[in-house]
């Protein structure tokens, strides 16, 4: 992929695309998370062949029917340069196809070292770039500030973790700070960055579907990238509570319940359809 052309900037914000594209397709995200056990339940080796094959399906799966695909980028990173490759050249395809892309690094960091990867992953330049990556404002929100900037030049998105579901979350998610907890602290600072757009802006938040104490979002003015549901517990339900008025930029994550449709192409189709038509109702 060295040497690739680069990518042109996508016209409007992150948020008024997702908007747009959910109008037709749903706004539902559907994950790509070749991890070794879905691996073999697929019947694939778990080496670099088998991510290959893995990710062609869901690609192929995706392309047609998805508002929004979201790799889980460790699955990738765990075979080096090769499992990058394969990514590259999924990014590639979803692109063409028109998919909105999340890339799932959940990267946070300071100075030169978060530019390097608002660079990789939100340039126009790099063979990584998607639409969106996720990332941790674990290091302070100020430290986000060149992934910020770089998804307001690019018209890209920058998805802050605020409240996510795992269990370990509510002991620093729900510490008070000034008043607020720190996931609301967050939230409020995403919505005022976001509020110089008229319409959604670049950057999003991650709530859980999932999570018992969720931020208030009526004012994020972003996506709200819901993982949990499905499998993990979460309803569309769920989704439609803890958005309230900003139902219309949540984004319900679901993956083991298309996943688990594989190997057939067809199957991951029709369960993604599914899913569809089940939040559209």
């Amino acid at each position: 992929m060295v040497g690739s052309p680069a990518h042109s900037h996508p016209e409007g914000t992150f948020g008024q695309r997702f908007v747009e594209r959910a109008a037709t397709y749903g706004p539902v995200c559907v994950g790509i998370d070749p991890h070794a056990q879905l691996m073999q339940d697929w019947g694939l080796e778990a080496n670099v062949d088998g991510l290959r094959q893995f990710t062609d399906i869901c690609v192929e799966a995706f392309a047609e029917t998805a508002c929004v695909v979201k790799p889980q980028v460790a699955f990738y990173e765990r075979f080096g340069s090769a499992g990058f490759a394969v990514l590259e050249r999924a990014l590639s395809a979803l692109r063409a196809a028109g998919v909105l892309i999340i890339a799932d690094a959940k990267r946070g960091d300071i100075g030169s070292t978060m530019a390097g990867y608002a660079t990789a992953w939100l340039d126009d330049s790099s063979p990584l770039c998607a639409d969106a990556v996720t990332v941790s404002p674990w290091l302070g929100f100020g430290s986000l500030e060149p992934v910020m900037q770089a998804a307001e030049q690019s018209h890209r998105g920058a998805i802050v973790l605020a409240a996510t579901s795992n269990p370990e979350a509510p002991s620093v998610q729900l510490a008070d700070v000034r008043g607020v907890t720190l996931a609301q602290s967050i939230v409020n600072q995403v919505a005022q960055r976001n509020a110089v757009h008229e319409g959604p802006g670049n950057l999003g938040v991650v709530v859980g579907a999932t999570v018992d104490n969720p931020p208030q979002l009526d004012e994020v003015g972003g996506m709200i990238l819901m993982p949990g549901v499905g499998a993990q517990g979460g309803s569309f339900a769920d989704v439609e509570r803890i958005a309230g008025a900003a139902e219309a930029l949540a984004c319900p994550n679901v993956s083991r319940g298309v996943l688990k449709q594989g190997p057939d192409v067809g199957k991951i189709s029709d369960a993604v359809m599914e899913m569809r038509a089940s939040y559209l109702k």
